[in-house]
């Protein structure tokens, strides 16, 4: 993790945008100063075709993690259509990044167009909406939680301080493709 902000982001119109094709320089993911526990994150997003991005949160920085993705979990942001990880079920938009998912109820509205998010964490319980639909529940440290984990590959050793923790900071991450994020709100409950 770095200090600066990569040259990839730039805020355009109001919004914050990752666009893959400027040059590379500084850090990569966008990461909250703060640590949050108890929260309510709302913001839209779009992407261009073929994009994939995600919100990573449950951060825990330290010079041992060599990405965001080691501590923290994701709510996939995705072109369902067009990106390369549109295979599998829980790599759709709104889902819990390769652990949980349902094709019914990922539904982004088009390329192009803002989508909204609720992501909302509370002593450890998670709910996910995307455009208003409920596309994730469940319960961080749960027995249903771990067995999510231990079929998903963040089993691997790499991943051994995966999701262990209801509490950390929030990233956007720095991934192909280009995103626009904005209205970013973090309500603490």
């Amino acid at each position: 993790l770095k200090d600066t902000v990569g040259s990839k982001w730039q805020v355009v119109d109001g919004a914050i945008v990752f666009d893959e094709t400027k040059p590379r320089s500084g850090g990569g993911d966008i990461v909250t100063d703060e640590a949050y526990e108890n929260y309510e994150l709302n913001l839209e997003w779009k992407v261009r075709k073929g994009s994939n991005s995600g919100i990573i949160f449950d951060i825990q920085e330290d010079p041992k993690y060599s990405a965001t993705y080691a501590t923290g979990p994701e709510m996939q942001v995705l072109d369902n259509i067009d990106a390369e990880d549109n295979k599998k079920e829980n790599h759709l938009a709104g889902c819990l990044y390769d652990m949980a998912g349902d094709a019914s109820v990922s539904k982004p509205v088009p390329v192009g167009e803002w989508n909204k998010v609720r992501l909302i964490q509370n002593k450890g319980h998670l709910t996910f909406y995307l455009n208003g639909t409920k596309t994730f529940e469940g319960q961080i440290g749960s027995e249903e939680w771990n067995k999510l984990i231990a079929n998903s590959k963040f089993k691997d050793s790499y991943f051994a301080n995966f999701a262990k923790v209801a509490k950390g900071k929030i990233a956007l991450q720095e991934h192909p493709g280009s995103t626009h994020w904005r209205n970013i709100k973090i309500k603490t409950l």
